[in-house]
């Protein structure tokens, strides 16, 4: 899901400004598919497209359609059928025995899209979006709500009844601490999805352009304050044994519950041991120290990718 960020966000500009641009959703699969409900791909009027749904075999056809949605002015539905074994034989096999249903939603038909895709990038809740077969299309973020009423231009592949699905909140990230490596550190997450939060007041690391999504000047305790919703996510890496033992305090003392630590395990060792030990237990279950899985390589690159991997990893739940 952490690829919804940079459609939605594309998806947020096409709707203001008002270009016939569509967005295909997937709203129910069958077998082996690339994608899972939710996913989403942007077609522009132009030609461009934002997002995927398979290895690139299908998308042709799904644009043809999303851009005639677009230019008529109404919802459209696909079902796209790739189980049967002469399908899979013949010259037009896409490689998976799979069933996508689609609804093709004509942006410049649900005007306040973009306000619906800010209250989620914002972190006000899931996104929750409802197509009929009928052409009634909700979504709601929050205490935000938005119903838009399209006419169908093929019935053929609608659902009866509604069809349903959530995008999660964004992941969020804050780094306690700039160096060598954060440029690329958060050039890698926002490509990931997470929003990226930099909490540094260092001089010598503030950036001259906008490098994440937020830099905060703060202390470790003030920027915790600051940041709503909570980060997912922390990582300590000031290069700096004290300003590292100040943001693992104010870490221990709060719900974040993936903290890590850049630096080796004697270095650890001994911030743990100017640590109020009343604070050990609540950094137990969640310091990864040293943070990072073990890819090997050396220099800047390399603890980049180890770092980035590893939150990855945690966030889909495929590491603990």
């Amino acid at each position: 899901m952490s690829a919804h960020r940079h459609l939605l966000e594309a998806s947020a500009r096409a709707s203001d400004d008002a270009c016939r641009a569509a967005l295909a959703v997937v709203v129910a699969t069958e077998g082996s598919t690339y994608e899972r409900p939710g996913a989403m791909v942007l077609f522009g009027s132009d030609g461009q497209q934002v997002g995927w749904l398979s290895g690139g075999c299908l998308e042709p056809e799904i644009g043809k359609r999303a851009r005639h949605a677009a230019e008529h002015g109404g919802i459209d539905w696909m079902d796209i059928d790739t189980r049967d074994d002469d399908v899979l034989l013949s010259g037009s096999a896409v490689g998976c025995r799979g069933r996508l249903r689609l609804a093709l939603l004509p942006l410049d038909l649900l005007p306040g899209w973009s306000q619906v895709v800010q209250a989620w990038w914002r972190g006000d809740g899931t996104l929750a979006l409802t197509i009929s077969g009928d052409g009634n299309v909700e979504a709601v973020v929050g205490g935000l709500r938005l119903a838009w009423s399209l006419r169908t231009l093929s019935s053929d592949a609608a659902p009866e009844g509604d069809s349903r699905i959530s995008v999660p909140s964004p992941p969020r990230v804050a780094i306690f601490g700039a160096g060598p490596e954060t440029a690329l550190l958060v050039e890698w997450l926002r490509q990931l999805g997470w929003h990226v939060s930099v909490v540094e007041r260092r001089a010598r690391w503030i950036p001259d352009t906008d490098i994440a999504d937020a830099w905060l000047m703060h202390s470790p305790e003030d920027a915790l304050q600051a940041l709503h919703p909570l980060p997912d996510a922390a990582l300590v890496m000031h290069h700096h044994f004290e300003h590292d033992r100040e943001a693992l305090v104010a870490l221990a003392e709060s719900a974040v519950p993936f903290i890590g630590l850049l630096g080796p395990v004697r270095r650890r060792e001994d911030l743990l041991r100017v640590i109020p030990a009343r604070l050990h237990d609540t950094l137990a279950t969640r310091l990864r120290s040293p943070i990072g899985l073990k890819l090997g390589g050396q220099g800047p690159e390399a603890i980049v990718l180890s770092i980035a991997a590893q939150l990855q990893a945690w966030h889909s739940g495929e590491a603990s």
